[in-house]
């Protein structure tokens, strides 16, 4: 199951916008604090993206593994999760 892809989208998108403004500042050659502060907001879309598409993985796939699935199925989920999280 895929994240809903109206909640991903538009955060990725807004976040390509911004990192697109980001490479106009430095074109611009605008000042280093105002460049980080926006390259924070674009950490913070993406990192809220990255979070709803786990979060589907963890509803959707994880679940059905559970639920429908065999102990090695249940056991290649948790060590996606593992290897995840060690990153």
């Amino acid at each position: 199951m895929m994240a809903d892809r109206k909640r991903v989208e538009p955060l990725l998108r807004t976040a390509r916008g911004q990192l697109e403004g980001v490479l106009r500042m430095i074109d611009e050659n605008r000042y280093c604090m105002d460049i980080v502060t926006q390259l924070q907001a674009v950490e913070s879309l993406v990192h809220k993206a990255q979070r709803e598409v786990l979060r589907a993985h963890l509803n959707g796939c994880v679940r059905d593994a559970f639920e429908n699935g065999d102990e090695q199925a249940r056991e290649q989920k948790i060590d996606e999760i593992i290897k995840l999280i060690d990153k």
